[in-house]
């Protein structure tokens, strides 16, 4: 037996880490109003010392502590697990995780303990890809289709995509990656952004941060909606003539509103020109999100933010009830579901618009859609991954937009290792930064973004 496989996993650290973003409205919608941006973030110790696996999942504030208790709750199926065995099969824990009958009572496969499990098994995938030394995206980019397929769960969806249909759809894949990848390094993958559009900011910041946002190369930018129609009206009047005729400009509800609601108010707003209404009604609600489509065209239907698991997309898809996909990296299973979300995609041929923001999603999902342009759909046709401009400067690999492109990772991992003074300082409630507020003291405003 070989010293690497001795190697084994020693400990699983939680933390509960919330930023104050609710004091400036960053962050704030028509469901929303107040979020802390919060991480409930986890680290797998290894008894080499060696590499680290580290991941998380999102959430706004209370009930981070829930999240985070849900995690430690799955020490007992991680802790002395081989690590070679490990990052050889992500899919084995995957599978072992969803697969647990007590666990599965609590879901099965959505809310909680669902985000728990998708938080570890993204911090193994992280791990897999530290000790390959690879960017996850060029990890996932280089595995051979057969294993990919491998990490895939197709019970509740065999009857939308086969195992047989996955793997000629990753072996077309394999055609020009190549010559995908090296595009990528060079140009990056489109982006758009939020930044903007937060409902709690004023006009006049809407259009200040709308006009930056064209000036630093962005072709999309998003509005959030649903609170106040005539704000509404206001609101994107000002953007659309911040931002002229040519910019697609999409709005977002989120889940404000009944399907009849949802269609009236989109329809009042249509003389701007939406390139799409998010998240118009429940995520769960596949029928309504058909109906909302069709009351709506051609304004394009986007959800998939709170949609909660592989088989809700596949009805969405079967229903056609969208017209864009956008998958969440720490809503669902962690990578192993989103490989299958990324595949039900490419075999209906929708485009992929990941929801980002929040803590570290930027992070993420990039990886998730770099890899399913070089060696999956392979097209950024249609396809932006959201940017928040809120964060990024507390993790050791941050994203980088350029030309309104995020530019491609190249360090090993899945881009989500925290700082340790980030970790010091916003755990709550004992870090730095909220031990002096919650005791009452002044806090520097260099500490929000320390």
């Amino acid at each position: 037996m070989s010293a690497d496989s001795t190697v084994r996993i020693t400990a699983v650290d939680t933390y509960d880490i919330r930023f104050p973003t609710s004091r400036e409205l960053d962050g704030s919608d028509a469901m929303n109003p107040d979020p802390d941006y919060s991480a409930a973030y986890l680290v797998l110790r290894t008894s080499d010392g060696g590499h680290e696996g580290h991941g998380f999942t999102f959430t706004i504030g209370r009930g981070n502590d829930v999240q985070v208790a849900a995690i430690e709750s799955l020490r007992g199926h991680v802790v002395g697990r081989s690590v070679a065995e490990l990052c050889a099969d992500p899919g084995t824990l995957y599978r072992d995780l969803i697969g647990d009958s007590q666990l599965r009572w609590l879901g099965p496969e959505k809310g909680v303990m669902h985000m728990a499990i998708g938080a570890v098994v993204n911090a193994v995938w992280d791990l897999a890809a530290k000790r390959e030394g690879k960017p996850l995206w060029q990890l996932l980019a280089d595995a051979e289709p057969e294993w990919l397929v491998s990490q895939v769960d197709f019970r509740y969806i065999a009857d939308a995509l086969t195992p047989e249909e996955a793997l000629e759809l990753l072996r077309r894949g394999k055609e020009g990656a190549a010559d995908r990848a090296d595009q990528l390094l060079t140009r990056g993958y489109p982006a758009y952004t939020t930044s903007p559009g937060w409902l709690g900011y004023s006009d006049e910041k809407l259009t200040r941060l709308a006009k930056e946002a064209v000036a630093d190369g962005f072709t999309q930018i998003k509005l959030k909606v649903g609170a106040d129609l005539e704000d509404d009206i206001r609101r994107c009047r000002a953007a659309r003539e911040a931002v002229g005729p040519n910019i697609r400009m999409a709005i977002d509800s989120n889940q404000r509103w009944n399907v009849g609601e949802a269609i009236e108010w989109t329809n009042a707003l249509a003389e701007f020109d939406p390139y799409w209404i998010e998240e118009p009604t429940s995520p769960d609600d596949i029928l309504g999100h058909a109906s909302v489509r069709r009351g709506v065209h051609p304004i394009k239907v986007a959800t998939g933010e709170h949609v909660q698991n592989r088989v809700v997309f596949k009805q969405l898809l079967q229903a056609e009830a969208i017209d864009v996909l956008q998958l969440d990296s720490a809503r669902v299973g962690g990578v192993n579901e989103n490989l299958a979300i990324l595949l039900l995609a490419a075999k209906f041929g929708m485009p992929v618009c990941p929801h980002a923001g929040g803590v570290g999603l930027c992070e993420l999902v990039q990886h998730l859609s770099m890899f399913d342009y070089v060696a999956l759909s392979g097209t950024t046709e249609d396809r932006v991954i959201e940017f928040v401009d809120h964060l990024h400067q507390h993790f050791l690999d941050p994203v980088v937009i350029e030309a309104g492109h995020y530019r491609a990772p190249t360090l090993p991992g899945f881009s989500a290792q925290m700082h340790q003074d980030a970790i010091d300082t916003f755990t709550y409630p004992t870090g730095a930064f909220w031990a002096a507020d919650l005791a009452g003291a002044d806090v520097a405003e260099t500490e929000l973004t320390a």
